[in-house]
């Protein structure tokens, strides 16, 4: 397990606004992004932020990835994507059958299901080291069939 550094203040902050359930996702995808980006020397460091109000992780050669929450889908989280990349495309190209998307910025995870561990780390991988990769066709993926 990698270290993984306390959220600062202000993401703190909203991460103790989300139940309970969806706190103990959201810190657990928040651990795969730092335990992810530990696995890529080519990443550095991932800074930890908030972005449109939420917990965001973004790297010097990589696209932000973001952590959302709403009220109004009190059961399920989202890892969002911008929606200018070819990211989640790709992810859809690859994982279709594993992971649940919702058009093309956001892999959606339910509070009970259980967390698809590594299509999701190969996922945030690609986003994690997307300006190195955005020219390759399926971002350099190899596709799974």
């Amino acid at each position: 397990m990698t270290y993984v550094p306390n959220p600062g203040a202000r993401v703190s902050a909203v991460f103790d606004t989300y139940p309970p359930e969806i706190h103990k996702l959201t810190m657990r995808l928040r651990q795969l992004v730092f335990d992810t980006a530990a696995g890529l020397a080519e990443v550095g460091e991932v800074e930890e932020t908030l972005k449109w109000g939420e917990p965001s992780y973004v790297t010097k050669i990589g696209s932000t990835i973001r952590l959302g929450w709403k009220a109004s889908h009190p059961d399920e989280c989202k890892l969002l994507f911008h929606c200018g990349t070819r990211l989640v495309d790709t992810f859809r190209e690859l994982y279709r059958d594993a992971l649940t998307f919702e058009g093309d910025r956001a892999i959606v995870l339910h509070k009970n299901a259980e967390l698809p561990i590594v299509p999701l780390k190969h996922c945030i991988s690609m986003a994690l080291t997307y300006h190195c990769r955005k020219k390759l066709p399926l971002l350099g993926a190899m596709p799974h069939h």
